[in-house]
């Protein structure tokens, strides 16, 4: 692989054409390598992250992204509202639910 890398690195002598693709290739193989190592695991995180959101019902323990443990009291189509102590209750935006806490105490 390092020997395939220094062979396209090098180019062409100068004495003969380049070929455009040669030129392009080192340039279409970091896409490729950022693709699948950056935004592809993104993307499969940010839908699953998704899917939870929608998959939460009254009643079940959430963690939001400032931090705040609760218990889902109420369900809107844009907000929840969090029972985070004994009659105390705060509304949050959907957006800002993190994750379940139950994967955090297992550990």
């Amino acid at each position: 692989m390092k020997s395939l890398l220094f062979v396209l690195l090098l180019g062409q002598p100068s004495g003969q054409p380049g070929n455009p693709l040669m030129s392009f290739l080192p340039l279409l193989l970091i896409i490729v390598v950022f693709y699948f190592f950056m935004i592809r695991p993104q993307m499969k995180k940010q839908k699953e992250l998704k899917k939870f959101r929608e998959s939460i019902k009254k009643g079940d323990k959430i963690v939001t992204t400032g931090g705040i443990y609760g218990r889902i009291a109420e369900i809107e189509e844009h907000s929840i509202l969090v029972e985070v102590d004994k009659d105390v209750k705060i509304r949050i935006d959907k957006a800002a639910v993190l994750r379940d806490p139950s994967d955090i105490d297992s550990k």
